[in-house]
């Protein structure tokens, strides 16, 4: 396997422990794949969240929101790998049942960053957004791939 074919595999893995952790709404396994500077800019608000510590409140907000598991599904994933800089993009779902009993069911759009540090490859930053419709000012959250 060559380097660039071993360090696509173990972003799919690190991707794959993301789904996990969302899943089983596990805010440690989301952090643990993100370095501690990581730059997020999530579909909640503020603008931008800077650092792990930061960025632990939308997850465990998120997480408290669900009455139970979350579904999760990528589509469309694309990786692009260079010697210690990558990024991907997909098209991602996410499926619940809210604590008020109300089905969640949104695709989201989904870019992140990846950097390799000391031999390991984590999330610098990511991108989750949803399209917007101009004339009225609201998300756009029935749109499927």
């Amino acid at each position: 396997m060559t380097r660039t074919a071993a360090d696509e595999a173990d972003i799919r893995g690190l991707i794959d422990r993301w789904v996990e952790a969302f899943r089983h709404r596990d805010v440690e396994a989301a952090m643990a794949i993100h370095a501690a500077d990581t730059v997020s800019f999530d579909i909640v608000p503020p603008l931008r969240y800077v650092g792990t510590d930061a960025y632990r409140r939308p997850w465990e907000e998120t997480f408290a929101n669900f009455a139970g598991p979350i579904q999760f599904e990528i589509r469309e994933l694309d990786i692009t790998v260079g010697a210690d800089i990558a990024f991907s993009r997909s098209l991602n779902r996410m499926m619940g049942t809210m604590n008020d009993g109300t089905e969640a069911d949104v695709w989201l759009r989904w870019t992140a960053c990846f950097q390799k540090r000391e031999g390991r490859w984590l999330i610098v930053h990511d991108h989750s957004s949803v399209p917007t419709d101009f004339a009225n000012g609201t998300a756009v959250l029935d749109l499927t791939p």
